[in-house]
């Protein structure tokens, strides 16, 4: 398309921003805020809140938080567990995971926790993995990922419902990668983690 047209070229516009690439905190005024569906682990609340000039309606999972545990053993070797998930109608591989059960509750004594009871392991060494918001526009559950390793076994926990037939395998980590990006493996969770711990080794 001719220059005259108005067609605009890369090197014309605005220059790159060269702050820091992060989130944005913003504290909105918050009109009201209603708890819509009271569940057993988590509600759904409706807020109105001003923006942009206007007065906007939301409605979002007021969600208390959870961890998940990559662990890793020598071999570079990550576990995964597979157990039934009603919503997807699906037993998917997933990390071992749960919620904050207690308010203020240590995320990484949370994590140990999930670790014993999902996996029967606890682990000598733990650092920080991934960090996220896992459905922003709908909830506020934020998620950490801790990378566990220095692994051994624990005494067998009583595992009830979903979880009576959890599944444990341990696999490359190259091998979750490959799965992942194949679309075989569709656990965000998951899916984050391991690109995320194959970023970090690589």
């Amino acid at each position: 398309m001719p220059e005259s047209m108005g067609t605009e070229r890369i090197d014309d516009a605005d220059p790159i921003d060269t702050q820091e690439l992060a989130d944005e905190p913003a504290l909105v005024p918050v009109r009201s805020s209603r708890v819509l569906h009271e569940g057993k682990i988590w509600d759904v609340v409706l807020e109105e809140f001003e923006y942009g000039g206007a007065v906007l309606a939301r409605e979002f999972m007021d969600h208390p938080g959870a961890v998940a545990v990559l662990a890793m053993d020598d071999e570079q070797r990550v576990l995964l567990i597979r157990q039934y998930r009603h919503p997807i109608r699906t037993r998917d591989w997933e990390l071992p995971a749960g919620l904050l059960d207690l308010e203020g509750e240590d995320p990484l004594e949370a994590a140990k926790r999930e670790l014993a009871e999902e996996a029967d392991l606890e682990a000598d060494e733990w650092s920080d993995l991934a960090e996220f918001y896992t459905s922003p526009g709908g909830s506020n559950e934020l998620l950490r990922v801790y990378l566990a390793k220095g692994l051994r076994a624990t005494p067998a926990f009583a595992r009830f419902a979903e979880e009576q037939d959890i599944e444990l395998r341990w696999v490359e980590l190259d091998e979750a990668v490959e799965a992942v990006l194949g679309g075989r493996l569709r656990n965000s969770i998951l899916t984050i983690a391991v690109l995320t711990a194959h970023a970090r080794r690589g």
